[in-house]
């Protein structure tokens, strides 16, 4: 039996052999391709050597800085050559350009020592700041944007260090959407030019700027954080162009009472960026604190006194005002003059049917005769509090529709403990609304409908109570008077009001709104009882039937 031998015979040879006869008669193979296949196969040495891997090396490290140099030399031919200006137009495309830049980043290494994590470079001692970090000099970038004369690029910039840095963002600016610039990148040139260190100026230079601009940067790197979606609803007016603290007017947002804005950036503690949520661009708007302190020094123009609100306790359904009882809160009227609300958060939830209906208004505006009509004509959605007093029962006088009788201890005793949404004292006798009253309506399946005053909203507007605030706002006098004077002959009314108590109540209201208009679901002027009845009703029914902006308080 032969054996086989243990000599191992190059294989290079052989495969080269067998490539030479299979060449001409070859139909599928490139003859090119086996050519330069041979001839790796004839030289073994030359086979290893181009195998291994081939190690690059940069010519140079600035091609970017080559590049601003050759811009500048074509610059003055470009009006008289017109492959000058070709090349210059090529040159300065931004994807050119992020190709040298990005030639420059690994030729230098850059990107061989990355950051272990973006927080590496956030100082952690203060939180919920940015913190950048200057990179070192030769990080440099170079970002270019094309823009339309006039058109705003959604950025700010400010003093730091004695360098131009960009100091916010806006959010779905053009700027943001593209995503090359971030807050703390320090300007460095604007086409070739060097920056000097005056944002204002800078900023116009960019606002008239068309075309190309070219921006040479040092980038501030940061962590990126993910805000949550906040919403505010406004409670005031606001308008840019009469701001003289705003970075940018062109910047700004203009929004009034009512509003719903998302608020998308509160990093600076004195503009936030937000836009209206029907849609828009984003803007900037005074921060709370920022427009707390400025109107800190504004003095209130309406100042509501306990004595400007009566109360309405000791009126049942159907019964005529026999007593006036004054809220003994003074306390709670103190801190109303001076609060000052200008955002409240809320949350867009599904529709639901709110539990009480509340009936603000000055003394003699209509809120009883509202309230009536409303128990009358659907007692099966409706119900209203029976007021508990202390007084003793007249003779025949049972526990009915007008009052519940206990106890002054009794009364004492739960007003300490808080059970008594509202409470007053007229001749030694105590009287009040009970919010286990309220909770029993609710219960019932009715939405309890209330008069009560206005201080008391800060312990209705909640989860517990749900309430839909409706404000009876005064017309003017003479259709007051008006109102008065058919009441009075209808019998609704007990008598004629004076010009003094109808000026009282114009005057009233006025207060009222100003003070606590914040609270208001809807505000009506009542000048006419049957519209304002049909009013409240398809309002209650739009919000049980469509999605509602509601204090974020009732659902988290």
């Amino acid at each position: 039996m032969p054996v086989a031998s243990t000599r191992t015979e190059p294989v290079g040879p052989q495969v080269a052999d067998t490539m030479s006869d299979s060449t001409a008669s070859s139909t599928t193979a490139n003859d090119l391709d086996l050519i330069y296949l041979k001839g790796i196969m004839e030289s073994p040495a030359e086979q290893e050597e181009r195998l291994k891997e081939v190690h690059l090396s940069p010519v140079r490290e600035n091609n970017v800085e080559l590049l601003q140099e050759i811009l500048r030399d074509l610059d003055p031919f470009k009006h008289r050559s017109s492959s000058a200006a070709e090349l210059a137009s090529i040159l300065t495309q931004p994807h050119f350009q992020s190709l040298l830049e990005t030639h420059d980043s690994v030729a230098s290494q850059v990107c061989e020592s990355p950051p272990s994590s973006p927080g590496d470079f956030v100082d952690h001692d203060t939180e919920d700041e940015y913190k950048h970090t200057y990179p070192p000099p030769d990080a440099i970038r170079m970002v270019g944007i094309r823009k339309v004369a006039g058109e705003h690029l959604g950025v700010t910039f400010k003093v730091e260090g004695g360098d131009l840095i960009i100091a916010r963002i806006l959010h779905g600016g053009m700027v943001d959407q593209q995503g090359l610039l971030h807050v703390g990148d320090i300007i460095k040139e604007v086409n070739g030019r060097e920056v000097g260190r005056d944002p204002r100026v800078l900023q116009e230079e960019l606002q008239a700027a068309s075309g190309n601009i070219v921006l040479k940067i040092l980038p501030s790197y940061h962590e990126a954080i993910m805000p949550r979606q906040v919403f505010f609803k406004c409670h005031y007016d606001y308008d840019p162009a009469n701001d003289n603290l705003i970075p940018c007017k062109e910047a700004g947002l203009r929004f009034e009472t009512g509003d719903i804005l998302q608020i998308v950036n509160q990093d600076d503690v004195n503009w936030w960026q937000a836009r209206h949520v029907e849609g828009g661009s984003t803007g900037l708007i005074p921060s709370q604190m920022l427009e707390e302190k400025r109107k800190a020094f504004v003095k209130r123009d309406v100042e509501l006194t306990p004595a400007d609100i009566t109360g309405n306790l000791c009126t049942g359904v159907g019964g005529k005002k026999k007593k006036k009882i004054m809220y003994v809160t003074t306390k709670n009227a103190e801190f109303d003059r001076h609060e000052i609300l200008l955002y409240e958060e809320v949350a867009k939830v599904p529709p639901f049917k709110r539990k009480t209906l509340i009936l603000i208004g000055a003394q003699g505006v209509g809120r009883r005769r509202l309230k009536n009509k409303l128990l009358l004509r659907d007692p099966l959605l409706f119900g209203t509090t029976i007021p508990y007093t202390s007084r003793k029962p007249k003779k025949g006088e049972r526990e009915s529709r007008t009052f519940a009788f206990t106890s002054r201890s009794k009364m004492e005793a739960d007003i300490k403990n808080g059970r008594y949404l509202e409470h007053g004292e007229y001749e030694s006798n105590l009287y009040g609304i009970k919010i286990d009253s309220i909770q029993e309506v609710i219960e019932a399946g009715r939405v309890c409908i209330l008069d009560p005053n206005p201080q008391t909203l800060k312990v209705l507007r909640t989860s517990e109570f749900l309430p839909y605030v409706v404000f009876l706002q005064s017309p003017e006098f003479e259709v007051l008077k008006a109102i008065n004077q058919s009441a009075v002959e209808a019998g609704v009314a007990a008598k004629t009001l004076t010009d003094e108590e109808l000026n009282r109540t114009c005057g009233e209201s006025a207060k009222i709104q100003a003070a606590y208009g914040h609270y208001f679901d809807l505000s009506i002027v009542n000048d006419n009882l049957d519209e304002t009845y049909r009013t409240v009703k398809a309002a209650l029914e739009t919000v049980s039937k469509n999605p509602q902006w509601v204090p974020v308080t009732w659902v988290f």
